[in-house]
């Protein structure tokens, strides 16, 4: 699907530069390619819009990889035969945005996207060169797809497992679409209303947008500033004017 005409005037209009950010999606669908994705067919807005403003752009289809269950880093070291996670890991660190795209069944994010997110979670234990933890620095958000109900809740879902792993999470940092309760039409479909959509182009933009102001201001400022967040220094005795009730 191509831009609309508003969206194709503010990539025009833009006078900031993002051509040194890189964003990776992740689609958790559950069908393999070269299957049809409906959750692909809202990240295809969302990336072009970035790519018109020169950010580096990635998607990888988590279902495609052998991602082991787990939350270690690297799972073949705990009895699993195979592990692809360990080189997704490297694209995800290697980005400044991250966003996770989900399907919903029964109301909620897909299996795949929880497997994706407690794979995540093994690395947020590592720190960056500050001592902070490694997601520090990084923004993050979420599309969501489906012809049932639950857009907002899993957006809450992700969002606050991002948040919680130390990823910023931007205004308005998700975007959705879903068709009539019950078995329908999904975006894709013909005549589903989904690219036509002004709600959900409109959500979709801003997200996007946000994205790219808030991960422009992070690497601008060297990250979230490093103090009071530092678990190394924790971990060495630094309390960070923490009040000590021994001594009151």
């Amino acid at each position: 699907m191509g831009l609309s005409e508003k969206q194709k005037q503010d990539c025009e209009e833009n006078q900031t530069d993002f051509s040194d950010l890189k964003a990776l999606f992740i689609n958790c669908t559950l069908k393999r390619s070269p299957q049809l994705s409906h959750t692909d067919g809202l990240i295809v807005v969302s990336k072009a819009i970035m790519e018109a403003n020169q950010v580096k752009c990635e998607e990888i289809r988590a279902v495609d990889h052998d991602i082991a269950p787990g939350v270690y880093p690297d799972m073949t070291e705990h009895g699993v035969q195979s592990d692809e996670w360990p080189a997704i890991q490297k694209k995800v660190m290697n980005a400044d945005i991250l966003v996770l795209g989900s399907p919903i069944w029964l109301g909620d994010k897909s299996s795949v996207c929880t497997r994706v997110i407690e794979r995540l979670y093994a690395n947020s234990g590592n720190l960056n060169d500050k001592g902070q933890y490694a997601y520090y620095g990084r923004t993050g958000g979420c599309i969501i797809t489906g012809n049932e109900d639950g857009i907002k809740h899993c957006a809450m879902n992700i969002l606050y497992s991002l948040c919680h792993l130390g990823y910023t999470i931007p205004p308005q940092a998700d975007c959705g679409w879903i068709g009539e309760a019950g078995p329908g039409p999904s975006y894709r479909d013909e005549d589903s209303g989904g690219p036509e959509n002004e709600f959900t182009q409109r959500n979709t933009t801003f997200m996007t947008w946000n994205l790219m102001h808030t991960a422009r201001m992070l690497k601008d400022a060297g990250g979230v500033p490093a103090h009071g967040n530092q678990r190394s220094k924790w971990d060495a005795g630094c309390r960070f004017d923490h009040p000590n009730p021994l001594y009151r």
